[in-house]
Order: C-alpha cells, then structure tokens, then sequence
C-alpha cells in the first residue's frame, strides 16, 4: 500500500493528485513541496499531477513507469520487491578490463532487456568484463538512441521497463558481467518535458548544444541539484548497477564552489562504503582537464575514470587516413605515440579545429591509465557519421585486425561497441521514432541540413524517423560464424584472453608506456613492461626493429617472420611478443 505522494513545485498556486482515478487535493509544505499523505491507495495504480487549474494530468519528475509513454500517467513501482540473486559478485571496480558498449533496442532482434539476457553467455565468452547500456530511460516514441529522454528514473517500456532492467542485472552479475548505465543530466529530450511545469529545473538564457542547461547553480537549485543525486543513487541501489557513465559532462552549467560533478562523486563514494562494494563514475568529456579524475584532495572532482577522445581520432586517422575536421591534428603517427604516453593528444597545444590551445597535462604520478575509456568505435562516433557506417564499411580484416591490437593491448581501459568484435557489416545510424509529426519532419531536416554544411552526399543521410533506419541498425547475428567476421571474433577473444592473462598488458603506471615509431615508414612498436605490441600501419610489408633480443611471439594478426632484434610484418599486420628470456 502507498499511503504519502510527494511532489517539488515551487510554481504550483495548488496541486491535485489523480491517482486510481481520484482526485486528492495536495497541501503545501516547506521549500516548494507538495504532499497527499493517507492516501491509502493499494497495488500498482496509475497517477499523475494536475496544476494548478490544468484539466491534463502530466507524469511525476520521479515517476518509475510509463506504461503508456512519456505523456501518460506515471504507474508506482516498489523496487524493493525484486529477489536478487547476485550476492556472489564481486565488482572488481574500474581495472582495466574490456567494457562492452550496446544499445538494447538494437542488439537483439527483439530489442528487449530480456533479448539481451539471452546473449550474456556469447559476452562472457568474448572476454569482456563490463556491458555499458547506452540509456534507457524514458523517451517519446518506441526507439531512440536515449538521449532524447524526458523522465530519468523511468525505465524505457519498450525495452521491458523497470523489472526487467533488473532482470538483466542480475543475470548479467550471475554470468560474472558489471552493469555500467549511461545516464544523461546535461539536456532533456524535445518531448515529454514536464519538469518547467513543476520548477526551475531549467535555466533560460543558459543552453548547450540542445537547449537550456539544467539549473545547477541558479535559485532554487539545491532541490534540482538533489534530483540528480536521487537519480544517481537509485542506479546503484535500486538495480545494483556497478557504474556509471556521466554523458557530456562538459555542458554542465555549474558555477558552485562544489560542483555537481564532485558532489556526485562524494555521494557515490559514501553510497560504495554503504553497500561494501565498489562503484564508479566514468565522464564524457572533450575538455581534457585532469581535475575531473584527479583526486578531490588533490583539488580534482574524483571521478574514476573518463573516456579519450583524442585515442579515438588519433587512431582512426591512422587506421583510415581521414583528416578532416577534429582528426586533422591527428593526422601522424605522432600522434598517435602521444596519446598511448601521455594519454592527452592536446594538453595545453594548439588545436586547429577549436582555433586555440586546448587541455592540460596529465599527472601521471596521479592520473593512471586505467582511467581513460578508450575505443576505435562508439555509438557517437559512428552514429554521428552521416550514413552511420563502421569501420568495416570502408577497412578490411588486415585493418580491422590491426585496430583491435591497438586498443586492446593499450595501457588504456579499452571499450567495444557492439558488433564491433566480428566486424558487423550493418550500420549504426541515428534512428528517431516522434510521434509528432511536425518534430519528427525537423529532426529529419536539421539533420540533412547539418551533413550538407560539411560537405556529406545528402543522399547518403538516412531518415532518422524512417522505420527501416532503425530496423537497418539491429546486429546481424549470423555474421559471427562467417569468413573474416568470425576470424575477427577469435581474434578479439584471444586479445581479451591475453590482456587478462598477461600482467603487463594490465599494468596502468603512464611511467612505464614506451613508444618508438617511424612515421615515414608507418610502423609503431608500444612496449609494456616485458612485453612489445608492434603494429604496422603501412600498405605493404615492414621490417620493424624491436626493444626485445630473441622475440617469443605471443599474438598475431598474420604471419610475421621473427629475427634476433626484429620482426617482418606484412601489410597492416600487428604481433604481440615477449622476450623470451624474460628480460626486454
């Protein structure tokens, strides 16, 4: 039985509760809330708020279902009655090991949490240790990326909704997996955003890339501020997820002495000693400042981790010879040896694309490596694309392979996205799904709109609102056992293999990272302790010198001849190798 509603809205002249379809009158109290207390309402019922004099219920700020979407009544949900099972496992926090990006809606045919169940074995199999859920929260429509979400404590109905999500934590902790979720406080969605009804959780005249910013540091932003912490906290106790990943933290508005991102940190630090087990905070973030996963002692925010962006470009410059736009200053291997050493590309240079110097350096005798999420693919980097195509669109096995040593044996906590492993051949491309016509005709336009500014073929730019461009988006399973993708998919599982077995490919000291390369003849070899990762980025065979006397070939993309201090690789090949006396 649910007896107290409470709801913040300072706005509010009067508030009334509809709930199981009665009318209850709401009264004051302090700060801006409202409370109908002994309402004495039982089982699952469907409520919603009405305003003022409004004859329309809109959704509660907090609401944990959406049954009938992001414009309906909210339905209770009591999480507590979920029977976990997962108290054999044990979070090893942010190590190092492989995290697993996906997209529920589109990795499964079905695109459901419990779809995704079912494919936890073929993860644990591949070797990954994390599955990070792009998010799931409630959106208008049936598919989305999540980015559009409108209401941040409700499960996505469509993927199944909140029992299920926690469903697919349980059996994902049951099958040795951590949960990571991607959660979205900088920006709502452009349907379905009720909170201005209610309060100044939005600051006009402060906006980001996707409207006004959230109201961090203005009047009455302690309750906002408040509303995310809440938020935060329910992913780890409410569905035991392990971390989270903060999106764009960098279009977070906050002027405070304390900001929202360290008091996030604080928090989730005292949640982890609550529940006696670790968890982690990983931020989105192109402004390459250290303070953000600098220790708060150390005047940092302390977070755990962020991902890398200039890994990303640096390497798919490389990999691809695309330079335009953000990837022209990573137009070398230089580059590329810049980042694996020094973890920024830009940490105080110039950067043409911004026009200005960007970053600040890493303090390596603070900072380590495993704090950077590194990856050749991601959603954004691919969906972003104006036909959203991968990698495996325009490279071959050789390149394909190549890519994978790179990230996989980096000092760096390496990330994969979905069908990345076996080199899907389907595109990941931005897919909308707005019941409002006349929103959905905008989204489609702007987007045309944005590719044909930078030059894109606008017929090459899918409909984001077409059915086909999300259905085009789901994973092709059966490719895992063909030709090249499956010989990708044994390679990937022997990389992850190795990078758990073998201590030096886990070794997170910056310190240690050597880098020798040749940019004209377009060879890299990374050393790790005693181990060298040697990778070749030209068209055609390479005889590389190596830090090692007497190679013991560990791992390799194709055949690679072995000397005394070298090794002859072919086009686009790579090698993992040890000193076979134990000594570099």
């Amino acid at each position: 039985m649910r007896t107290n509603f409470d709801v913040w809205a300072p706005k509010a002249g009067t508030m009334t509760l509809l709930a199981d379809g009665r009318k209850l009158s709401m009264s004051r109290g302090e700060n801006g809330w409202w409370h109908a207390q002994h309402a004495e309402l039982t089982g699952d019922i469907d409520y919603g708020y009405l305003i003022d004099d409004a004859q329309t219920p809109v959704p509660d700020p907090r609401s944990r279902r959406q049954p009938e979407g992001v414009h309906a009544l909210s339905r209770t949900f009591d999480p507590d009655e979920y029977q976990w099972h997962d108290a054999d496992w044990k979070s090893p926090g942010l190590d190092g090991s492989a995290i697993y990006e996906l997209h529920i809606g589109t990795f499964t045919p079905e695109g459901t949490l419990d779809a995704a169940i079912g494919k936890l074995g073929y993860l644990v199999d591949l070797g990954v240790r994390y599955v990070e859920l792009l998010p799931v929260n409630a959106f208008n429509g049936t598919h989305n990326w999540g980015y559009d979400g409108v209401l941040w404590y409700a499960v996505q109905e469509t993927y199944g909704g909140p029992e299920a999500y926690q469903r697919f934590v349980d059996a994902a902790h049951q099958a040795g997996l951590g949960v990571i979720q991607d959660v979205v406080y900088n920006h709502l969605g452009p349907s379905g955003n009720y909170l201005p009804m209610f309060g100044p959780y939005l600051t006009e005249g402060k906006s980001n890339t996707w409207g006004d910013s959230v109201n961090l540091d203005g009047p009455l932003s302690d309750t906002v501020r408040q509303y995310i912490v809440d938020n935060v906290l329910m992913w780890f106790r409410d569905y035991h997820v392990d971390g989270l990943r903060l999106d764009a933290v960098h279009a977070l508005h906050d002027e405070r002495a304390i900001h929202i991102l360290e008091e996030i940190a604080q928090e989730t630090e005292k949640c982890a000693r609550d529940l006696g087990k670790p968890l982690f905070l990983i931020a989105e973030s192109d402004l390459n400042d250290p303070r953000l996963i600098s220790p708060r002692n150390l005047n940092g925010y302390g977070l755990d981790g962020q991902w890398s962006d200039d890994f990303h470009h640096a390497a798919h410059t490389n990999l691809t010879g695309e330079n335009g736009g953000y990837y022209e200053d990573f137009d070398s291997l230089g580059a590329l040896a810049k980042v694996l050493r020094d973890g920024f590309f830009h940490d105080s240079g110039f950067s043409s694309f911004r026009g200005r110097a960007h970053g600040r350096p890493i303090n390596k005798d603070v900072i380590t490596a495993r704090q950077l999420v590194t990856c050749i693919q991601n959603h954004d980097q691919i969906g972003n694309r104006a036909a959203g195509d991968r990698l495996s669109a325009s490279l071959g096995y050789p390149q394909l392979a190549l890519a994978a040593v790179l990230n996989l044996t980096s000092p760096f906590t390496p990330m994969i996205f979905m069908g990345e492993e076996f080199g899907a051949s389907t595109p990941w491309q931005f897919f909308t799904s707005h019941p409002e016509p006349e929103l959905g005709k905008a989204t489609a336009e702007g987007r045309l709109r944005e590719f044909e500014r930078m030059g894109w073929d606008p017929d090459t730019v899918p409909n984001p609102q077409d059915p086909s461009t999300f259905a085009n988006s789901k994973l092709d399973w059966s490719e895992v056992e063909e030709g090249d993708h499956a010989k990708l998919h044994a390679l990937y599982q022997q990389l992850l293999t190795l990078r758990r077995e073998r201590p030096d490919l886990m070794d997170p000291d910056l310190r240690s990272v050597s880098v020798d390369f040749d940019e004209v003849g377009r060879w890299l070899v990374l050393q790790r302790g005693e181990t060298a990762v040697v990778l070749n980025f030209a068209g055609d065979s390479r005889e590389i010198p190596l830090p090692i006397s007497s190679p013991q070939l560990l791992l390799q993309t194709a055949p690679a001849e072995l000397y005394e201090d070298g090794v002859q690789l072919p086009a686009y090949g790579a090698a993992v190798l040890a000193a076979s006396n134990g000594r570099m």
